[in-house]
This record gives C-alpha cells, sequence and structure tokens, in this order.
C-alpha cells in the first residue's frame, strides 16, 4: 500500500456517502471575541468520526476478503465503527478490546453483531490477538488509524469543514493514532496549505505526541484517561500516519487530567453537548490559554460515547476516578 492522497479523500468521500453522517458545522458560545466552529462527529450512527475511515476501508475489500471477514483492534470508537460498517455490508466482525476499554463501549460492539475479545492490558496487546486472527483464519485486519483508506476516511472531515467554510484559518484535533489529524491535515492543506493543525492529547500516555518529540514512533504505557480513546501506541512499526503528522501538523498541545475534566464541562455548559473526553481537548487548551484563537477555528467534536455515570459526575461538579487519581470535586467550568 501506498501512502494517501488527496484523490483517495475525494474517492472515500463517494464510498462513504450512503452509511455515514455530513455532520454539521455550528458556531460554539465559547469565544465572544473570534469564531469557533464545532464539527460534530458526535451525530455519527456510531458515535464517532471513526465511522468514516471503518466505512470506506469495507467497501473497498473485496468479495473473498467479506467472506473470510474482519477483525480490528481498538480502545472503543473504531471498534464500534467497524462493527457498525460491517453489518451494514454484512461482513462478520471480531473487534479485539484490552481491559482498559470502559464496559459501555464493549457493550455498544456487542449489541451491532460483533465478536468482541477482550485481550491485554493495552491496544498494543489486543493487535496482537488481532494479528493472530489474520494469520490463522484469513481475516483481513482494519487497523483504527494506520491504513490508507482509514486515513483516507477520516480526511473527509476536513473536506466537509472547507465546503462549508472556507475562511477557516486553524482546526484544533484530537490527537491518537494521528487517522484523523493525518486525514485532515492531508485534506485541508492540499487545499489550503496556510491552514494550522493543531493536535490536542492528554498527558497521560500521549504516543504520537511523544514520537513527534522523539522523532521516531516510540512505546508509551497506556493508562487510564478522561479521554480514553486518545490511548494506545501508534506502533513502531508505524507506516503512515506518523510521518503524516509530522510533516502536517503544526503544533502540539498535552493536557492534564484536570484540564480535560473541565473542558468536558465547557462543552456541556457553554456549548449543551454530551460528549466523551476526548472531544472535549480544543475546549480544554482554549481554556487553558494553550490553544490561542486567531481568525475562524474549527474543533473537531470527534464522538459522544461516554459513560454517562462519569459524564454525570463530571457535568455535576463531582470527583471522578482515573486510574490512581481522582479529578474534579467542584464545578470548575
Amino acid at each position: 500500500m501506498t501512502e494517501p492522497a488527496f484523490v483517495d479523500v475525494l474517492r472515500a468521500s463517494r464510498n462513504i456517502a450512503d452509511t455515514v453522517v455530513h455532520t454539521p458545522l455550528v458556531p460554539s458560545a465559547l469565544s465572544a471575541d473570534h469564531e469557533i466552529l464545532l464539527k460534530l462527529e458526535t451525530l455519527q450512527p456510531s458515535g464517532a468520526f471513526k465511522l468514516r475511515g471503518a466505512t470506506n476501508a469495507l467497501a473497498n475489500l473485496d468479495e473473498a476478503q467479506r467472506r473470510r471477514g474482519v477483525v480490528c483492534c481498538s480502545t472503543g470508537n473504531h471498534g464500534r465503527a467497524v462493527a457498525y460498517a460491517a453489518r451494514r455490508f454484512g461482513i462478520p466482525a471480531t473487534v479485539c478490546l484490552s481491559e482498559l476499554v470502559p464496559a459501555n463501549k464493549v457493550e455498544a460492539v456487542e449489541a451491532l453483531g460483533a465478536t468482541v475479545r477482550r485481550v491485554g492490558a493495552s491496544q498494543d496487546e489486543a493487535q496482537v490477538e488481532a494479528t493472530r486472527l489474520v494469520e490463522e483464519h484469513g481475516m483481513t485486519d482494519i487497523p483504527p488509524f494506520d491504513h490508507p483508506d482509514v486515513i483516507a476516511g477520516q480526511g473527509t472531515v476536513g473536506l466537509e469543514i472547507l465546503e462549508e467554510r472556507p475562511d477557516v484559518t486553524s482546526i484544533a484535533i484530537p490527537l491518537s493514532g494521528g487517522g484523523l489529524a493525518a486525514g485532515i491535515a492531508l485534506a485541508t492543506k492540499t487545499i489550503n496549505p496556510s491552514i494550522r493543525i493543531v493536535g490536542i492529547s492528554m498527558t497521560r500516555g500521549a504516543a504520537m505526541a511523544a514520537s513527534l518529540a522523539a522523532g521516531k514512533p516510540v512505546e508509551v504505557t497506556e493508562v487510564a484517561t478522561l479521554a480514553d480513546s486518545l490511548g494506545g501506541g501508534i506502533g513502531l512499526s508505524n507506516r503512515y500516519t506518523f510521518d503524516l503528522c509530522r510533516r502536517y501538523i503544526d503544533d502540539v498541545i498535552l493536557l492534564e487530567e484536570a484540564s480535560i475534566y473541565a473542558g468536558m464541562q465547557s462543552l456541556f455548559n457553554v456549548d449543551r453537548l454530551v460528549a466523551e473526553g476526548a472531544s472535549a481537548v480544543s475546549h480544554a487548551a482554549y481554556l487553558d490559554g494553550a490553544l490561542p484563537v486567531d481568525g475562524t477555528t474549527a474543533f473537531v467534536i470527534s464522538g459522544c460515547n461516554v459513560d454517562m455515570r462519569q459524564f454525570t459526575s463530571v457535568v455535576n461538579g463531582e470527583p471522578v476516578e482515573v486510574g490512581e487519581l481522582t479529578i474534579g470535586g467542584k464545578d470548575i467550568a
């Protein structure tokens, strides 16, 4: 496979049109001084942007691959997207999830008819099981980010932003394995090279951020975080997203858990959106003063598949347990 190109994003837009929602881009009440727009990927049928890449990847399979089925590892949202797209295409799907994946996301994958395997304490360990199934049963692996079809599918988010608002000057994107950031950056910087791309992650186990800082893919320890969708490694043999992110991302911001907690509160209290911690990182970075907004800026609100008990505690200012940490305890929005 070769690195995805802009034409692949255009093809992906056609491939996914019947399955994926063209999500709205709406004004945020977060800033009175500059226009902030929210790209609501929370409105996808699977609850997150991941449906774009998964649908494009499955649409490009041949008939033999479809018969043998697909497998993936995931921190939750990709597995849900693969399960949804596989059911749409009539393809058997197995999703490998680590023990860190919240129960609500496991249940959602199972509800879509996919087989779930809980394996290991990290996404990397879940990937070992996915690789075994490929080798022993001939299934096709649908990676959560490091795949040209997945990257191209995620890039359609960028196409839609610029189709609606070509005056956007910056895009803030939750950063994990880099599929979303790489795809959006590829699409938007091809159209307008001056667009500023900002990747935002947590300080606890930010694999792409650590890899960019090191100048090569590196391993990190995956730990619990409010932004659980941003967990997981990028793979030491990363073929696509690391290079694309290194080439196209202009800035990376890392957030403490307390900031993500405040971002979740702000996303709900200011913009009335129920969303997971990964979706709130742009709000969090803005509130921290780490994300200056100069010109029209788009925040990608990546998904809504949050544990509602945890979410309710956060928006009510109650303490929540995040691994060994206790976060919150008062309304800090």
